[in-house]
């Protein structure tokens, strides 16, 4: 059973991960902690951005020579590979650490078997400590490593009756200023958003990061199939971040930042969307399109977490949160696993994943 002090140890490393999401990509969000010889804490990092060190490599630096004869924390099992840095669990066998405890063994099969390393050089291993918690902050790579797609969070706003927008179109504003500050969290946190050619049309939405200090600036992607939607001169074009327009493959467009996809039964084919966002470094999009973009993501089962603001509304009549997702009789519906729910701003958020994802 885990002492206190390797519970609280860990937890800070989870924390510390925390702090990566957004600047990773192509990269995992790791956190490390490092204690000397007796569990005083003496160093901690965590991966700051691709290409950088990793959390393991701040940690030790910051430990120098108290690392030797102590234990280091780590989120994810040390990577056993040399990519643009070299191996995590090289460099803490030099630093003389004596043991080594991390969560989440490492799905990656080009930078697994770091523990079996550590073991070889006569360091005590263990896994699984606080292994849920870590899991949970390293979901969107997680999940692109397991199936080779981006993770994908649908997030929307709704009445508590369901809608998105009264019967006249108006939809400013169904949630609260909270939790549309909440959101640009969401996107700060990912490596794209996306939405469609309704909302494009619509909103002519920005989809830039707001008022969270240090943000990567996701890549914003419009699903526009006919190529008619994203107009120069739209918001979404500016300097403010990298854009992309998903058009047909055979729309006529005069913009440059395009790419060219396979018609689907509706639209463009979204497995082929999620290759090509995944081909550019994409590890977690943000779904931030209406009901006829996000049922098309249900549809081909490309949802791994819904997150809803439900706010204290009713309108009555007006387009529902969700369209057609092929879903036709009550035993296809799609039963969700809720993880969490928090009071933001005068609305309740709603976070749930799919039962088996």
């Amino acid at each position: 059973m885990a002492q206190q002090a390797d519970i609280t140890a860990m937890r800070r490393a989870v924390e510390l991960a925390a702090r990566g999401l957004g600047a990773t990509s192509p990269n995992p969000v790791v956190g490390c902690v490092i204690t000397d010889a007796s569990g005083h804490p003496v160093g901690e990092g965590f991966h700051q951005r691709a290409g950088g060190p990793h959390a393991e490599v701040h940690a030790l630096r910051a430990a120098g020579v108290l690392a030797r004869g102590g234990t280091a924390y780590v989120t994810l099992e040390p990577c056993n590979h040399t990519g643009r840095t070299g191996p995590c669990a090289q460099a803490l066998i030099e630093a003389g650490v004596s043991r080594v405890v991390y969560a989440v063994a490492d799905p990656n099969p080009q930078a697994t078997g770091g523990a079996d390393t550590l073991r070889a050089a006569g360091i005590e291993v263990e896994q699984g400590l606080l292994e849920d918690e870590a899991e949970a902050g390293n979901i969107a790579w997680l999940t692109s490593v397991r199936r080779g797609r981006p993770f994908v969070r649908w997030k929307y706003a709704a009445t508590l009756d369901g809608r998105i927008a009264a019967a006249d179109g108006t939809s400013r504003w169904i949630s609260s200023a909270e939790s549309r500050a909440d959101v640009h969290r969401l996107r700060a946190e990912a490596d794209a958003v996306v939405v469609g050619s309704g909302t494009a049309r619509a909103d002519d939405p920005h989809l830039a990061v707001r008022g969270v200090d240090g943000a990567v600036q996701p890549l914003r992607v419009v699903v526009d199939t006919e190529a008619t939607a994203v107009k120069p001169g739209a918001r979404v074009l500016d300097d403010a971040g990298p854009t992309l327009i998903a058009i047909a493959e055979d729309a006529e467009t005069t913009l440059t930042d395009v790419v060219r996809l396979p018609r689907a039964e509706r639209g463009l084919a979204v497995p082929a969307l999620l290759d090509a966002l995944h081909a550019r470094g994409v590890r977690s999009v943000l779904l931030e399109g209406g009901p006829t973009l996000a049922g098309a993501f249900i549809a081909a089962g490309a949802v791994d977490q819904v997150v809803g603001y439900l706010a204290p509304v009713l309108l009555g009549a007006g387009p529902a949160a969700l369209a057609d997702a092929g879903i036709t009789t009550l035993t296809e519906a799609l039963r969700l696993d809720v993880t969490e729910t928090a009071h933001i701003g005068s609305d309740i958020r709603i976070t749930a994943t799919l039962k088996g994802a």
